[in-house]
């Protein structure tokens, strides 16, 4: 990899990384990893010697491949690369990361363009579903230029809607992997979901937060993080995920009543740093969480009537609107959510 790799560098929603097309990556994972790690600078808190940001959300990868599945444009795999450990993880999904796959895959040729706008779907390998990315092609050609404004990212842009469909347990077998809408863990009362992205969802208050507090001040906490760590590992081979000491998930969520008019407020752990919003997946499984009857979530959230539900979920750095669709049973069979990403550099990595 001495001469360079292809890669287009882009901010996909509140996240930033690396795009490739799967061929142009080493084909044995082990070899790919350590590349990965290498252009990003990790191990090293700063990331000096690399691309990453310092910083989970910015020390991210995006591998997309043409599929070969029916009704499929594009496979997608998402690997996180830890910043101050080696490691590169694909147990996770990132649907901010994913809103960048659709202009990256027209842009790649994986998928012609249409006049106006284009659809792409993309099949998410990290978790065997589907979404589809409504992407602006004004012309055949995708413009990043609009007046779509998500909060945690500076302007306006071209609008990136993303459909998902059949999240539920895509990573650990079922919604409620323990069949239950709340279990006690350390004497602390929570929900094991996976709508997308395993979460482990419980109040604040119950351990000593009150859901209010600045991402600085919650990786300041250390005392709060350690109790919140050990729930995470009990809870991982409760959602089947096994032992997570090394993973970067369950997600933990600490929920408390809406203050701005939203649904619910939440602060989220990425698992050991605080987020300074929250993920696309983390979102609608913390929605999710907010519509099951007796779970720490809906004791708490302001959720609107009717089949179709707009929970407004608000993080340290403003809101994230989950749109849900719910069947006769209210079960979710829908969630849509909008997201932007940007082009930043396309060229070479070493």
């Amino acid at each position: 990899m001495s001469d360079g790799v292809r890669c287009m560098w882009m901010r996909g929603g509140t996240s930033k990384g690396g795009y490739f097309l799967g061929a142009d990556l080493p084909q044995d994972p082990a070899a790919r990893d350590a590349f990965l790690l290498r252009i990003m600078g990790s191990p090293d808190p700063r990331q000096i010697d690399g691309m990453g940001g310092a910083d989970p959300l910015t020390s991210k990868v995006a591998v997309v491949s043409k599929s070969a599945r029916p009704g499929v444009d594009v496979d997608y795999l998402f690997l996180q690369v830890f910043v101050d450990e080696a490691i590169v993880s694909d147990a996770q999904n990132c649907g901010n990361i994913l809103a960048g796959v659709g202009p990256f895959a027209i842009e790649r040729g994986l998928v012609a363009a249409a006049d106006g706008e284009t659809p792409v779907s993309i099949y998410m390998e990290n978790t065997g579903q589907i979404a589809v990315a409504s992407v602006c092609t004004p012309g055949g050609a995708v413009t990043y230029e609009g007046d779509a404004r998500i909060d945690g990212v500076p302007g306006a842009h071209a609008p990136v809607p993303l459909a998902f469909r059949d999240t539920a347990g895509s990573s650990c077998g079922a919604l409620l992997p323990t069949g239950n809408a709340a279990d006690e863990i350390d004497g602390v009362s929570c929900t094991l979901v996976d709508n997308g992205m395993p979460c482990v969802v419980m109040q604040a208050a119950d351990v000593g937060a009150t859901g209010y507090e600045s991402r600085d001040d919650l990786d300041a906490a250390a005392a709060l993080k350690a109790r919140i760590e050990a729930i995470r590992l009990k809870a991982g081979p409760m959602m089947n995920l096994g032992d997570v000491s090394a993973k970067s998930v369950p997600k933990m969520m600490l929920v408390a009543p809406p203050r701005g008019g939203g649904g619910i407020t939440v602060r989220s752990f990425i698992p050991h740093r605080a987020h300074a919003g929250i993920g696309v997946l983390g979102a609608v499984s913390v929605a999710t969480a907010c519509l099951i009857e007796g779970s720490p979530a809906a004791a708490l959230a302001a959720v609107p009537g009717g089949a179709r539900k707009r929970i407004s979920v608000e993080h340290p750095t403003g809101e994230m609107s989950c749109v849900l669709d719910v069947d006769d049973k209210g079960h979710v069979t829908r969630a849509a959510l909008l997201r932007t990403a940007r082009k930043l550099m396309d060229g070479m990595v070493f």
